[in-house]
Parts: C-alpha cells; structure tokens; sequence
C-alpha cells in the first residue's frame, strides 16, 4: 500500500488543534486496511516528523434518515499520531 494512500486526510477540529498544541497529536482519516506501523512510516515520510506513538480506533457509521428511506454512513479508521516534543505538523 502506498504512503499516499494510507493517510486519506487530517481531521481538523478545535479538539484536535488543543491537543496539537499541547500534546503535539495529530489526528488523521486513514485505510481502514493501514496498521500502526504503516501509519507511522507514511506520516515520518509524508511530514518529515519523527512519530512517537500511533493510537487507531474504527469509527462505526451512524444511521441517518431522509424522509421515510433509511441509510448508515460510511465506516472509517481514525489515527492520533503522537510526534517528538521538538517535531510538529503545520496543517493550515
């Protein structure tokens, strides 16, 4: 798999800037098939940073409902990538 397509995006919320900041996390939309190690190579190859750790959790998708149809959204995989105190990301 490539590194390009292991990290699909970065979630930018006001938590995820906090824990930037304070914590030096990132958090990142990746393959729900990409495992830590995966992880952590494509964000060291993509970012130029040195990773920590790698936290992973599969978000499940939630119902929605649109008139009387019924539909679930998407799965996805979620990665809280931990850096180096001295490393950060500059993601705007």
């Amino acid at each position: 798999m490539d590194d390009y397509n292991i990290i699909i995006r970065p979630l930018i919320t006001e938590q995820g800037m906090h824990f930037a900041n304070t914590k030096s996390a990132y958090s990142f939309e990746v393959n729900k098939k990409a495992n830590k190690n995966q992880i952590k190579k494509a964000v060291e190859k993509i970012y130029g940073v040195k990773v920590h750790k790698v936290r992973t959790a599969n978000r499940r998708g939630k119902n929605r409902r649109r008139g009387r149809n019924f539909g679930i959204t998407s799965s996805w995989k979620k990665a809280v990538v931990f850096l180096e105190p001295e490393h950060h990301i500059d993601l705007f």
